[in-house]
């Protein structure tokens, strides 16, 4: 049994609430267990210089923790100075580009900020799953105001992070779980089951082939649980594909 009582294979609770931020055109809050943030996506006319005259759109993230996400406090993460606040927004960056077609987007570009309010494992994780909602909910705003033409989004995104204690690969890891396990893996995906991306890290022993397959197995079950709960917010205008 896991330190909250979780079966292996299960996620934390997951709330995903929409529109909790006023100006943005696309908000979430998602809470994950006790990893709580807040996802914005902001659309702004014009694109980066070496983009210029392509045609194509333009989807960028920075992600941050607020000094007291954390059990004491941290000094304020700017995605600007801090090295591993630019992986993580590197890599929500990259996730969510993957998922649209950027010539529908049109010459505009969308800034996705995820903020961490309160962290308990599975951050960047959370960020990606939260950060797909709000920018789907931008772009439906873009395309019922008629400045975009064909929808852009090509499918489902989220991310589940899973680790091995021991023999047992474990699903969603919360701090206490990623601190300790053997091996520690954030696997994204797409419905369609494709690998967007794949990180991973052999703690303290190496893992077998076997038991990388059943990581990807358990991440697979877990991303579809989570297409479902970002389709409860999305589906109206996006439905999930069977």
């Amino acid at each position: 049994m896991r330190i909250d009582s979780r079966n292996p294979n299960n996620l934390r609770s997951l709330n995903i609430y929409p529109e909790v931020i006023r100006y943005a055109e696309g908000s979430v809050r998602i809470e994950l267990g006790n990893t709580h943030l807040i996802c914005t996506a902001s659309v702004e006319e014009g694109i980066p210089k070496w983009l210029m005259g392509k045609g194509s759109g333009w989807i960028t993230a920075e992600y941050g923790m607020l000094p007291r996400s954390t059990h004491t406090r941290i000094q304020r993460d700017r995605a600007t100075n801090s090295g591993r606040s630019q992986e993580i927004s590197r890599l929500i960056g990259r996730s969510l580009r993957s998922a649209v077609d950027m010539e529908k987007l049109g010459e505009k570009q969308i800034y996705i900020d995820c903020d961490v309010i309160q962290a308990d494992g599975g951050t960047r994780t959370a960020a990606i799953t939260g950060g797909f909602v709000a920018l789907a909910l931008a772009l439906k705003f873009l395309f019922d105001q008629k400045q975009i033409k064909e929808w852009p989004i090509k499918y489902y995104l989220a991310a589940v992070s899973v680790g091995l204690k021991g023999q047992n690969a474990i699903l969603d890891l919360n701090y206490d779980e990623d601190s300790t396990v053997d091996t520690d893996m954030n696997f994204v995906m797409n419905n369609k089951n494709d690998f967007i991306e794949i990180q991973g890290t052999a703690e303290k022993t190496a893992f077998t082939l076997p038991q990388l397959q059943s990581m990807i197995e358990l991440a697979q079950s877990g991303c579809q649980e989570l297409f479902k709960k970002q389709e409860e917010i999305i589906g109206n205008f996006f439905p999930l594909e069977s």
